[in-house]
């Protein structure tokens, strides 16, 4: 179990300071003034190259917009859980450790969104309704793997029928591998903005994933002791 939370660490480490050194090298590697209103872009080549053989499909990007109101709807389920566990139990400290956590890594993707619309780090291939919009990380990409994944981790962890748990997981890899796909193809983010955004979104994941195994642990070694101690 050790060695699947220091794996679980190890990767998630690696995977964030993956997609800090591909931010750095999307903004000095083959740049070039390619986009909307000669906009600058990284891996310009391949980026042009790839957006070229999709082309634009703005009925996957509305598609795969409005589909995003999933993960969304999810974090306000496990919010809900969340507070309902602090009115019964009236105490923040007595809400699941996971369920704690899940609340901080939430707020963390939703700064890393925020903190990338102020400061853009690529624009989108394509004017939307005439407006030039910040596309690095890809948002809708970022929220739904960094959001899916917890959902099949927490019913992995609460929930005692192998049926629910298969159906959720197959749930959870062919949404977010339509979204992945649907978001890629769409046509309204140059491709490494979509890369950018699975290496975040993995490696937060990760983190809070090895926070929320070793915390659980370390509670439950606590409880064994202090039941020792009783004895």
């Amino acid at each position: 179990m050790k060695d699947t939370r220091k794996k679980e660490l190890i990767a998630g480490i690696v995977l964030l300071v993956t997609f800090v050194l591909w931010t750095i090298l999307i903004q000095y590697i083959d740049v070039q003034n390619a986009g909307p209103n000669e906009t600058e872009i990284g891996f310009a080549t391949f980026n042009i190259w790839f957006h070229q053989i999709t082309g634009v499909h703005m009925l996957i990007y509305t598609i795969t917009d409005w589909l995003g109101l999933v993960p969304i709807i999810i974090c306000l389920c496990f919010g809900m859980i969340g507070l309902i566990q602090l009115i019964k139990r009236k105490s923040l400290l007595k809400v699941d450790i996971d369920i704690l956590l899940l609340g901080i890594y939430y707020i963390v993707v939703i700064l890393g969104y925020l903190l990338f619309e102020m400061i853009p780090i690529n624009y989108r291939p394509i004017l939307i309704e005439g407006n030039l919009e910040a596309s690095y990380p890809s948002s809708t990409t970022l929220l739904v793997l960094s959001v899916m994944p917890t959902l099949k981790y927490q019913v992995d962890r609460k929930s005692v029928s192998g049926i629910f748990q298969k159906t959720i997981a197959i749930f959870v890899f062919v949404f977010s591998a339509f979204m992945f796909i649907g978001r890629l193809i769409s046509g309204v983010h140059w491709a490494t903005d979509i890369i950018g955004s699975v290496f975040l979104s993995f490696g937060l994941f990760m983190i809070y994933r090895f926070m929320a195994d070793y915390c659980g642990s370390m509670k439950a070694n606590l409880k064994a002791e202090a039941s020792d101690g009783v004895q």
